[in-house]
């Protein structure tokens, strides 16, 4: 179909006034259609709406990718739809543990997607540093505030994630000498620096 074609199509079948340099644009990537806009172009190219979408990214692509107007999104998390919309606007999500949970069920999304579409990966990534080079421990309900997880297997990936740096850091101490101790330096950055993705894994394997 030639761009216009579809804005014939979005006209004659739903209504929407649409010329085809903007269908264009959609095409290029230049802008975005708006959630009726997709949902109506899904149905002119008989197709689903998360089949014209990229890899989705916001909450806004998520939720556009399930078909999902924002309101009806709000009602199955248990937000008023004004709320829901300022977080999925600003790409800060801020629902409490119940609200999370539900949020990542209803958009079946993974917890590195959930953290991602939710604007929290630096939060994560702080927490997580926090929680191996001190006592793990304190950390546990932080966390539980930013994942949708059962504390019980916070607890254990959290345990396992301390454990594995400090085993780290004592290995690196036990070559001695100054060399030793810069490379205690460098083992410490190295995986603090990948903390992130060494979580995804555990929790992964643990859930």
């Amino acid at each position: 179909m030639a761009p216009g074609h579809v804005a014939y199509g979005l006209r004659a079948q739903y209504g929407l006034i649409v010329d085809p340099e903007t269908v264009m644009a959609w095409e290029r990537g230049e802008v975005s259609p708006t959630s009726a806009e997709l949902t109506a172009l899904a149905g002119v190219l008989w197709c689903s709406p998360g089949e014209l979408l990229a890899e989705p990214v916001t909450l806004r692509e998520h939720r556009m990718a399930r078909g999902l107007a924002a309101e009806e999104l709000a009602r199955r998390v248990g937000l008023e739809a004004n709320s829901y919309q300022k977080m999925e606007d600003t790409g800060r999500w801020k629902g409490n543990e119940r609200q999370s949970v539900a949020l990542a069920s209803a958009l079946g999304l993974t917890l590195a997607q959930f953290v991602t579409a939710t604007g929290k990966q630096e939060e994560l990534a702080e927490v997580l540093r926090s929680a191996v080079t001190t006592r793990w421990q304190a950390y546990v309900k932080p966390l539980s505030k930013l994942l949708p997880i059962p504390r019980q297997n916070l607890e254990h990936v959290l345990e396992q994630l301390h454990d594995d740096y400090q085993s780290r850091m004592v290995a690196t101490l036990s070559w001695g000498g100054a060399s030793g101790e810069a490379g205690t330096g460098d083992a410490g950055r190295e995986f603090l620096a990948g903390i992130v993705d060494h979580f995804w894994y555990l929790a992964g394997g643990a859930s």
